[in-house]
């Protein structure tokens, strides 16, 4: 599987290899005493105390708090990460550790890294740390790593529901009920069957080959676009069909789900060109990242109506502002960035978390495959 090989890969790139890349790094492993660490989260104000594993949340700070305090370290959680004045800005100089999620992301950029000049160990709660500038933590020698697989179910099977939710036309029928409304004919009239249509998946990682997984039941012919192809075994179990030129994929597609990481090469991904080249009436997923698709020229091609339906849960920025174009264009299935914040999903990456922060206090490595950032070297699906 690409993404695994990818992992391997890097765990062999992680070997020092010069005396200068060693001192480059800040000691993450091995450092003693207090630490101070800070974790940026979104507030659930009314809705903290409704679920007690409810633990991505901002009241309860992946439920670490007191096991922290208890060894001696400072924990500092806020939801204030924007702008000079706000509350994150007041600990960069001293923090050792930033904690924050994708779901309402602290965006760390060269600038915060400088400035911070005890930070030592970036950690996301959760997957995908383009909220990082990964070029300029591996300059400093920081450590950038996330909990690898921790919510990949949670994504897939988000991505499934959208893709229904699109290709059944389900929305326009769900907003005649709120409205006291019956009008079969305006649901129906583009309300199709998931069986027998192309869906391909640009990028097959863990996420990629899950959604694979499970849209096999439902008779679609499956195709993936991905750096290498997967493994024969599951190509067989999934029936899936490797496609070496992502533009010669597109066109092919009813279907277009995007499970790519947000690099300098994917940022803009799907703009005005490769959209014109897709199906008149494609149906477009994006819970990957928002940047991976030029906004504006998504906004043009669902009011032109080449692209029937575009839904997801990533924007750029984020939290979206409320004139971000996706919210106003039409046969959109949009909502906040929560496909991998589900409550499984969140006692998965805050065990994660907890598990690597008691590695870095004892000075041991974290599992290979966690690791975005370690001795200046970035892991290849960032590259």
């Amino acid at each position: 599987m690409a993404m695994f090989r990818a992992s391997r890969e890097f765990s062999k790139l992680l070997r020092p290899t010069s005396p200068l890349l060693t001192s480059l790094d800040r000691a993450v492993h091995g450092s003693s005493g207090s630490k101070k660490i800070v974790g940026v989260f979104y507030k659930a104000n009314e809705y903290a105390e409704k679920n007690p594993n409810f633990l991505g949340c901002l009241e309860h700070g992946l439920g670490i708090k007191n096991w922290l305090e208890s060894q001696g370290h400072t924990y500092i959680l806020t939801d204030d990460k924007e702008g000079p004045n706000c509350e994150l800005e007041k600990h960069i100089e001293d923090m050792h550790v930033l904690i924050t999620t994708p779901f309402h992301p602290a965006y760390v950029t060269a600038d915060r890294i400088k400035r911070a000049k005890n930070l030592q160990l970036l950690l996301t709660a959760g997957i995908g740390s383009d909220h990082v500038d990964l070029q300029a933590a591996a300059a400093a020698g920081l450590t950038v790593a996330e909990v690898t697989g921790s919510n990949t179910v949670s994504v897939a099977e988000d991505e499934l529901m959208r893709i229904l939710i699109l290709v059944r036309n389900f929305l326009p029928g769900h907003h005649q009920v709120i409205k006291g409304e019956w009008n079969v004919a305006a649901i129906a009239y583009r309300s199709y069957d998931l069986e027998g249509k192309t869906v391909g998946t640009v990028g097959a990682g863990r996420i990629g080959q899950l959604l694979l997984q499970r849209l096999k039941p439902f008779g679609c012919n499956l195709l993936y676009y991905d750096r290498a192809k997967i493994s024969a075994e599951r190509e067989k179990e999934t029936g899936a069909k490797f496609e070496e030129d992502l533009d010669a994929m597109l066109p092919k597609c009813d279907v277009v789900v995007l499970n790519v990481p947000l690099t300098e090469k994917t940022r803009g991904l799907l703009n005005k060109e490769r959209i014109a080249k897709m199906k008149k009436g494609v149906l477009i997923v994006n819970n990957a990242r928002g940047a991976l698709v030029d906004t504006q020229a998504m906004v043009d091609a669902c009011n032109s109506g080449h692209v029937a339906g575009y839904g997801g849960d990533v924007w750029y920025p984020q939290p979206a502002p409320k004139d971000h174009p996706w919210r106003y264009m039409p046969n959109q299935a949009m909502t906040p960035h929560i496909s991998g914040t589900t409550i499984d999903g969140q006692i998965r990456y805050a065990a994660g978390t907890k598990d690597m922060l008691d590695r870095y206090f004892k000075g041991e490595d974290f599992p290979a495959q966690n690791y975005i950032v370690k001795e200046g070297k970035i892991a290849p699906q960032y590259q």
